[in-house]
């Protein structure tokens, strides 16, 4: 079974993948100036979808960092709503969930 340390050292590693892709997505949106209408609708089709890819990102990188502040608080691992402990399995497919099953629900 994991360790807590095992966990934090999962969400640091996730949080630095997910910070390289937010700014490969942000590079990429930049790069974008086509005076071609044909070209610029399709660039604005890419963009929708590397502006929810780098959204999905974001909203991860949240998640990470509460999961992070639980861990130096000594509270991961329990639901935040009914303070009961968060499965091993819970954990290892969700690592950054502040909820047991129950509570996600």
């Amino acid at each position: 079974m994991p360790t807590t340390a095992d966990y934090k050292a999962r969400l640091i590693a996730r949080r630095a993948e997910l910070v390289e892709r937010s700014q490969d997505v942000e590079s990429e949106l930049d790069a974008h100036n086509s005076k071609d209408w044909e070209e610029l609708a399709v660039e604005r089709e890419t963009d929708e979808v590397l502006e929810s890819l780098g959204n999905n990102a974001a909203d991860e990188i949240i998640r990470i960092d509460a999961a992070l502040r639980r861990i130096d608080g000594g509270q991961f691992g329990f639901c935040v709503k009914c303070d009961d402990q968060i499965s091993a399995e819970r954990l290892e497919l969700l690592p950054y969930t502040p909820f047991c099953k129950d509570c996600a629900k």
